[in-house]
């Protein structure tokens, strides 16, 4: 399956000079939704994951079907205000402003073994504010996973200092 064929390029979104990849034509497709589960499932089958982390929101979608197909526990990373209980937060940089990321302080024992994943990877910012986040439990970071990469702006690079990662589409 070629999942490009399933992603819709939408030009100046969402502001010019920006070639934004719009991940809903894919989602939309039962053969390509389940082809990118599935593909996630054959990395990561035995690689004794205790939890899939992701990454509001569309972390969640793929985040959640991965983690019920492994048979693991799901933890969503969540923009601010969204979380009732004591968390973490961290702020991290945009291209065009700042943000925050939070997770409870109770989600992950030591020790366990986690999986973060998200649709994208361009300059790295929020999958970086993520692994910021996941400092703060005795956890392993296994890998970051995302469907699309979009190489030219080396996000990759940025976070090589804490984990290896994996896209199944680079652009």
């Amino acid at each position: 399956m070629q999942l490009q064929d399933y992603i819709r390029t939408i030009a100046d979104f969402p502001k010019p000079g920006i070639m934004y990849r719009d991940i809903t034509t894919l989602l939309k497709s039962p053969e390509a939704l389940s082809h990118v589960i599935e593909q996630f499932r054959l990395r990561y089958e035995a690689a004794e994951i205790d939890y899939v982390i992701g990454i509001e929101s569309r972390g969640f979608i793929f985040g959640t079907a991965l983690a019920h197909t492994l048979g693991v526990g799901f933890i969503p990373i969540r923009k601010p205000g969204k979380l009732p209980a004591e968390h973490y937060s961290v702020s991290y940089q945009l291209e065009y402003g700042e943000d925050s990321l939070e997770i409870h302080k109770d989600a992950i024992e030591a020790g366990a073994r986690v999986l973060v994943v998200d649709d994208l990877l361009a300059t790295g910012g929020t999958a970086n504010a993520a692994a910021e986040l996941l400092q703060n439990f005795n956890c392993e970071l296994h890998e970051f996973a995302f469907v699309i990469e979009l190489a030219e702006l080396a996000g990759r690079d940025r976070l090589a200092k804490f984990s290896e990662s994996y896209s199944l589409l680079q652009y």
